[in-house]
């Protein structure tokens, strides 16, 4: 295996629930016999997920934290850059995530998860410097990563522009911007861009931008980890677009 297994728990209880159909078997630790493990079972038997149980041994040689199951995958879904404008055209108010290189799968993990629970339509990430869908990935995002459009573009300001073209507003959190989330209009096309880890958004992705927004930040620390502050801005947007069609 490389990177076509999801491990954990969580993980692969999620993706049983959401997308059982990607699961080609599942490595389960023998011995194993839990509350939890067995509605993992039960989900695997009622899709007819084969099991295999295995020693402690064969799993560690993973070299993950499996938590004594392993979901092999079946192909994974592959987006690509011409898909974005089909999911533009198909969302009646698009909410789209642009990640400008973020490098941590840990981060990219809880932001797939976060933007999976936001309604976010996809998710949209450089193809360089960035890392992509790991295995590590998918088990922080529990089961977000095979649930969300993933699309990883050459050219992210092309990307950008193309977005803008078909009537989607960029808005970019940068922490040095003159307005607050909360004072912007959020409830229109929306593509949300967030910045790497430590360097935030990118010089030309700044440019493209048609705004510049920030969280307020009241203690000593000048910024959140870019997980954190993805899911601050992201439920601001759905706050802002349940307000709007409130009665």
């Amino acid at each position: 295996m490389k990177d076509d297994f999801v491990f954990g728990i969580h993980a692969v209880a999620a993706l049983l629930t959401r997308s059982p159909e990607r699961i080609a078997a599942l490595q389960v630790l023998e011995g194993r016999a839990d509350q939890r493990m067995q509605q993992v079972l039960a989900d695997a038997e009622r899709n007819g997920i084969s099991v295999e149980r295995v020693s402690r041994a064969e799993l560690d040689k993973l070299e993950v934290r499996h938590q004594g199951v392993v979901a092999q995958l079946t192909h994974q879904v592959e987006y690509q850059e011409a898909d974005i404008e089909t999911i533009v055209r198909r969302s009646a108010n698009p909410l789209l995530l642009i990640l400008d290189g973020v490098t941590d799968p840990h981060n990219l993990g809880a932001c797939l998860r976060s933007a999976d629970a936001a309604g976010v339509d996809a998710v949209i990430a450089p193809r360089d410097r960035a890392t992509g869908l790991t295995p590590v990935v998918r088990k922080v995002a529990s089961g977000a990563a095979e649930a969300i459009p993933f699309i990883q573009v050459t050219n992210l300001a092309r990307t950008l522009k193309t977005l803008q073209e078909m009537g989607v507003w960029i808005v970019g959190a940068a922490g040095e911007a003159d307005t607050l989330i909360y004072e912007q209009d959020l409830s229109g096309p929306i593509a949300l861009a967030m910045g790497a880890e430590g360097s935030g958004l990118r010089r030309l992705t700044r440019e493209y931008c048609d705004f510049l927004v920030k969280l307020p930040m009241a203690g000593s620390v000048s910024s959140l980890n870019v997980s954190v502050a993805t899911g601050i801005c992201l439920f601001e947007v759905v706050r802002q677009r349940r307000a709007k069609v409130a009665p």
